[in-house]
């Protein structure tokens, strides 16, 4: 950076923090009555969420909790899970979400590595925290998260129920003002390869991160839009990257919304339709998940609004999604950014000059960089790439919101953030537009005979036929060409017992006839299976998948 002169500041102005008790100020004066639901169990006013984000805070100070201590949740997507967003990281505490999914060994492991000094559980997870109470190190308090009026006592300690906590506890709390760079929330990666990694992030960093997003969906004349009208409901788990920081900004924006506990296709459907839910996110195994279910067929889904992340967004799932009226489209992140980078965004010529069927392609691609962020495809020298759609790189990024590494973990902190870039570990393209593509993960990338091979192209080809219901490509060693794509394929149940293999393959060898692929690049090997293996945030688990056909294979 160059030398600049900076501003004088007067003695008596004050430099005013960017902290996330200041996001939830205009929702306070503007829509003081707008509702937050908990499923059909629960609703309340933008005036109360407050009272019990005070009384949450005066819970966890009567605990001894202080400034820089680690609070641990394990909850459903909830209103408790909401008021847990603001109190914690409001009082200079730090807010842990803990990934539920994990195994217990890896919940063991990040509640001991992030030093949680007290846990908000729900009674489902009980049972968990239970079993290995006494593996936890730093632990010194819990408390129990109940849906039921009459909570069973648990069988470990705890200081009480959340509800009746909450209730007994002074409705107003002084919030004081900090430093804007002070720590805010921690969670972990879902440990696909080693251990899980903490990242971490702060004050000022979740505020950016809300602008961000702020900018990206209320600027633009795009299919992209919200507002304070919007009815809005998480169907990404609150413990996963701050629910994509969504909560911050539709509680900033003073939206309502919904909050549906545990993921169950009739309920969602259901609240999607009684509550007129019209903005969502997810993964695509989730969207996958509503569009087949049966009650589906009753419920106009025409205003609902929902982005796909995690995954790649399947033409074929786009289509599906927009067929029955649902505007979909992409975007792009991860863990380490907290997430935002990327959203597809039609620009203004596309909606006026494409059809919905046209729009598809765009709809589905990586996306255009939000505010702030800066995105570069860089070769192994670092070098960048031409913007022609078609030149493949690693995908770097910098934004004000991004981890600054890995919590103890100086290696491999200094591995993502190397030349001061953070390296996400993508493979892809930028054309002449502006959009990025995800072609692959530089370690799902399938390396044949001197080429490279996307995966995720393949996936989204063989996604197209009729009878696929989801699909998964892995590399696999092959003596001559090193290796070679497998394709695992679970059909949709009508077309068990009439498609081969074989219907398969000739599908995609027309898109290869078409020149939309290489020949080399069609699989010989294409197995039907039952069930595709997943992360615990319902990507496909392909480091499973691999061990997997090494395990039968007998290799390695």
């Amino acid at each position: 950076m160059i030398t600049t002169q900076l501003i004088k500041k007067t003695p008596s102005a004050y430099e005013y923090p960017l902290i996330l008790k200041q996001i939830i100020q205009m929702p306070l004066y503007m829509f003081p009555d707008k509702k937050i639901y908990y499923q059909e169990h629960v609703s309340y006013t933008y005036q109360t969420l407050y009272k019990r984000i005070s009384a949450l805070a005066n819970v966890l100070k009567d605990l001894d909790v202080r400034p820089g201590q680690t609070i641990g949740v394990m909850d459903w997507d909830s209103h408790r899970y909401l008021e847990s967003f603001f109190a914690i990281p409001m009082m200079g505490a730090i807010m842990h979400t803990i990934n539920i999914r994990l195994s217990h060994e890896q919940i063991v492991y990040t509640i001991n590595h992030a030093e949680d000094d007290v846990l908000l559980v729900h009674e489902d997870f009980l049972p968990i925290i239970e079993a290995v109470r006494n593996q936890l190190t730093t632990v010194k308090h819990i408390i129990c998260l109940s849906d039921s009026p009459t909570p069973a006592e648990p069988n470990i300690t705890i200081v009480g129920h959340y509800d009746t906590l909450v209730e007994q506890a002074p409705e107003t709390f002084d919030f004081q003002e900090f430093d804007e760079n002070t720590w805010a929330t921690t969670f972990y990666t879902t440990g696909t390869t080693g251990l899980p990694k903490g990242v971490y992030f702060s004050h000022r960093q979740l505020v950016l991160h809300t602008y961000g997003l702020l900018s990206i969906f209320n600027t633009m004349n795009s299919q992209a839009k919200l507002s304070t009208d919007d009815v809005y409901m998480p169907l990404t788990p609150m413990f996963h990257v701050h629910a994509w920081g969504m909560p911050y900004l539709c509680t900033m924006l003073g939206m309502t919304q919904v909050y549906p506990g545990r993921y169950e296709p009739q309920r969602i459907i259901q609240l999607i339709d009684s509550k007129q839910v019209t903005f969502s996110h997810c993964v695509p195994t989730i969207l996958h998940m509503i569009l087949n279910h049966p009650c589906i067929k009753d419920v106009d889904l025409s205003k609902w609004q929902i982005i796909i992340g995690g995954s790649a967004l399947p033409k074929s799932l786009c289509q599906a999604a927009m067929d029955v009226g649902i505007n979909v489209y992409s975007a792009y992140g991860m863990s380490e950014t907290g997430p935002l980078l990327t959203v597809a965004n039609l620009k203004s010529h596309m909606i006026t000059d494409k059809s919905k069927s046209d729009q598809i392609a765009i709809r589905c691609k990586t996306g255009l960089p939000a505010s702030l962020v800066q995105i570069r495809i860089i070769d192994p020298d670092g070098n960048d790439v031409p913007h022609d759609g078609i030149s493949t790189g690693e995908i770097v990024a910098r934004a004000p919101w991004l981890t600054q590494g890995y919590y103890k973990d100086e290696d491999n902190s200094e591995s993502l953030w190397q030349d001061g870039w953070l390296h996400t570990g993508d493979i892809g393209t930028i054309d002449e537009e502006g959009y990025l593509q995800i072609t692959d993960r530089l370690k799902d990338v399938i390396k044949t005979g001197g080429e490279w091979i996307s995966s995720l192209a393949l996936e989204d080809l063989f996604l197209q036929h009729q009878s696929v219901s989801e699909c998964a490509i892995i590399g696999v060693p092959d003596q001559k060409w090193g290796e070679r794509p497998f394709a695992m394929i679970v059909l949709k149940p009508e077309y068990k017992d009439k498609t081969t293999p074989d219907d398969i393959r000739s599908f995609l060898l027309n898109f290869a006839k078409e020149g939309l692929i290489t020949k080399y690049a069609v699989p010989e090997k294409i197995e039907f299976v039952d069930t595709i293996a997943k992360t615990s945030v319902g990507k496909i688990n392909k480091r499973m998948l691999r061990e997997q056909w090494r395990s039968l294979n007998r290799i390695g």
